[in-house]
Formats: structure tokens, C-alpha cells, sequence
């Protein structure tokens, strides 16, 4: 992926400069959609697109395992489920490049430590913030507290709207997708599965 900032470049109003290379493939894609891109309303589209795709991307740049470096272990005894529901994300799909627009709900069950629950969020929009698809997506965040925090279990359930099925294709609106990983306890003992997805609404 181009950088939006060469070495000697200097920053235009504020923001980084685009390189030629990129804006071009935009007017070119601008071009081959039936539109002009030398028309006032789309002279300035290829850098304003280009810099959206760096924000949406800027999960390649982060590592999502720095979100649980620091844990917590004075919590009283606590050893019971940790839920945050119904997190806002928003990706795109790795086949069509289009929005992937839903919602997560990260469980684990710790052992002596915990993190702050924000940092399940941060870990979510780091693995959303780059070309996914929501079955990856949902193992990636799984994996990543389970290998870092080492708790019984991880529950991870993510429903999400897919524009690539919504706005073309089949264009079928009020769709959505639902994928769960589970690991440890919440894989091996019913119990303990039943109640995460219970908590969760599923």
C-alpha cells in the first residue's frame, strides 16, 4: 500500500499530500464508472478518497496485541465472565471492498488478571480497520485476547450488514451476518456457553 507521505514532502493544508500514482488510479476508476473526473464537483475526489482509505486502513499500521499490555490483577477475587456488548465497528470486505457495517460482543472468563474494557474495543476496530472478511475477522479478535490475557475462555459473536450483498449482487437489504469463536471454557463446557450467548441476546 502507497504511503500518503514521501520522504521530502511537505503537508497541504494540513494533510499529508497524495501520491500522483494513487490519485491517478482513482480518476482512472472515476473514468471507467461513466463519469469525468476533470469535472469541478470530482477534482479534488482521488485525494479526498485516497485519505478515506488511509483511515479506513489504519488497522495495518496498528498492532492489536499492544491493546493488552496492561492488565490488571487487584480485582477482589474476581473470577466471573467479563462481557462488553453490542460494540459499533465498521470494516470493509476484502472481495469487493465495500462497507461491512455491524456490531461485537467480546467475552472472556479471566484468572488472576484483567484489562481495561476498552481495550476489547481497541482490539475489535484494529483487526476492522483492514480489508476482512467477518469470519476472520471474528477468530482474529478470539485468538488475540486468548493468547494474550490467557483466560479460561474467549467468546467472540459479531453480526454484521454487508454491503457487497445490501447495495449489489443480490441487493437484499436487512440482511445481516452472524459469526461466533469460542475457545476454552466457552467451547468445551455447555454450561458456560450457554450463558455468554444467553447474555449476548443469542
Amino acid at each position: 500500500m502507497s504511503s500518503l507521505v514521501g520522504p521530502d514532502e511537505d503537508v497541504e493544508d494540513g494533510k499529508p499530500p497524495v501520491p500522483d500514482d494513487v490519485q491517478d488510479a482513482i480518476r482512472t476508476l472515476i473514468s471507467w464508472a461513466g463519469d469525468d473526473p476533470a469535472r469541478e464537483g470530482l477534482l479534488d475526489t482521488p485525494k479526498r478518497v485516497a485519505r478515506a482509505w488511509k483511515e479506513y486502513c489504519l488497522g495495518y499500521g496498528e498492532d492489536p496485541a499492544s491493546h493488552l499490555s496492561r492488565v490488571f490483577e487487584e480485582v477482589g477475587g474476581y473470577d466471573e465472565l467479563v462481557l462488553l456488548k453490542d460494540i459499533p465497528f465498521q470494516s470493509h470486505c476484502e472481495h469487493h471492498m465495500a462497507p461491512i457495517i455491524g456490531k461485537a460482543s467480546i467475552a472472556y472468563m479471566p484468572t488472576s488478571k484483567v484489562v481495561g474494557i476498552s481495550k476489547l474495543a481497541r482490539v475489535l476496530h484494529a483487526f476492522a480497520r483492514r480489508l476482512q472478511v467477518q469470519e476472520r475477522l471474528t477468530a482474529e479478535v478470539a485468538h488475540c485476547i486468548q493468547d494474550h490475557l490467557r483466560p479460561h475462555g474467549v467468546a467472540v459473536v459479531i453480526e454484521a450488514a454487508h454491503s457487497c450483498m445490501t447495495a449489489r449482487g443480490v441487493r437484499t437489504p436487512g440482511v445481516t451476518m452472524v459469526t461466533s469463536k469460542l475457545l476454552g471454557c466457552f467451547l468445551d463446557d455447555e454450561r458456560s456457553r450457554s450463558e455468554v450467548l444467553r447474555l449476548m441476546g443469542y
